[in-house]
C-alpha cells in the first residue's frame, strides 16, 4: 500500500510519514500542489491524502485534475477546522474523506483504513486466498487458522499479488508500490523477497508462478472464496 501525502507543513507531514510507515504502509510526501499533481500523473499509488491550503497549486486544483483523468484514487483531505466551505467544496470535487485540524493521529490512522477498504470496493478487507486469508486492514495473514510472520517488504508483495490473482504483475510494478522515493530496491531485490515469501505461503493450491523476463502471477484456485468485499 503506497499513499502520498500532499502537505506544506513539514512538522505535519514528517509525523504522518513516520506515523503511516510504522505500520507499514509505503510513503511519499511533497510538499505544494505543482508537486503533488506531478507525482500523481507520474507514479502508482493507492491513496492519497491532500491538504487543501498547499501552495503553487491548491488542493482543490490537485482534487480536480486527479478527478477529471478519470482516477478513482482514494483521497483524504484535510482541512482547517472551522471552514465548513472548503469541506463541502472538497467533498463535492471528489474527495472520499476529510479530517480538521487538528487531529489525532490515530483517527487519522483508523480514516485510512476505511478507504482502503472502500477503495477495494467494500466494507471488509479480508482475502482470502485458498488455505492463505490475509486481513489487509489488520496486516495480518493467516495459513491453515495460523499466523504466518511476513516482513513489511514480504506483506506488500503478497498484497500487490492478492489484488492482482491470476493477472501478471511486473517486477517494477512490485518495485512501484514496495519503495518510496529515493529507496533503492532492485529488481533482483524483488526475486528475493518473492523467494522469500514462496516459502512462507506455498501450501496446497497457494502458488506464485515465475513468468521468465515479465513478472509473477499468483495463481488462481478453482472456486477459490477471494474477496475483498
Amino acid at each position: 500500500m503506497r499513499i502520498l501525502i500532499a502537505e506544506d507543513d513539514q512538522v505535519l507531514a514528517d509525523g504522518l510519514t513516520r506515523s503511516l510507515r510504522a505500520s507499514h504502509y509505503a510513503v511519499d510526501q511533497v510538499a505544494d500542489g505543482a508537486a503533488a499533481d506531478s507525482a500523481l500523473q507520474t507514479s502508482e499509488f493507492d491513496m492519497l491524502i491532500l491538504d487543501l491550503g498547499l501552495p503553487r497549486l491548491s488542493g482543490f486544483e490537485v482534487l480536480r485534475r486527479l478527478r477529471s483523468r478519470g482516477s478513482l484514487l482514494p483521497v483524504l483531505i484535510l482541512t482547517a477546522a472551522d471552514n465548513v466551505e472548503d469541506k463541502v467544496r472538497g467533498l463535492d470535487l471528489g474527495a472520499d474523506d476529510y479530517m480538521a485540524k487538528p487531529f489525532e493521529l490515530a483517527e487519522l490512522e483508523a480514516r485510512v483504513r476505511a478507504l482502503t477498504r472502500r477503495g477495494m470496493g467494500g466494507a471488509s478487507s479480508m482475502i482470502r486466498h485458498g488455505p492463505l486469508s490475509v486481513d489487509l486492514s489488520g496486516r495480518v495473514v493467516m495459513l491453515d487458522d495460523r499466523v504466518v510472520d511476513l516482513s513489511a517488504r514480504e506483506l506488500a508483495l503478497l498484497e500487490v499479488l492478492l489484488q492482482r490473482a491470476g493477472r501478471l504483475v511486473s517486477k517494477d510494478q512490485l518495485v512501484d508500490h514496495l519503495c518510496v522515493w529515493g529507496e533503492e530496491v532492485s529488481t533482483n531485490a524483488i526475486e528475493v523477497y518473492i523467494h522469500r515469501l514462496r516459502k512462507k505461503i506455498e501450501v496446497g493450491p497457494v502458488h506464485i508462478a515465475t513468468v521468465r523476463g515479465l513478472g509473477y502471477c499468483l495463481e488462481k484456485i478453482p472456486g477459490n472464496p477471494q474477496q475483498a468485499a
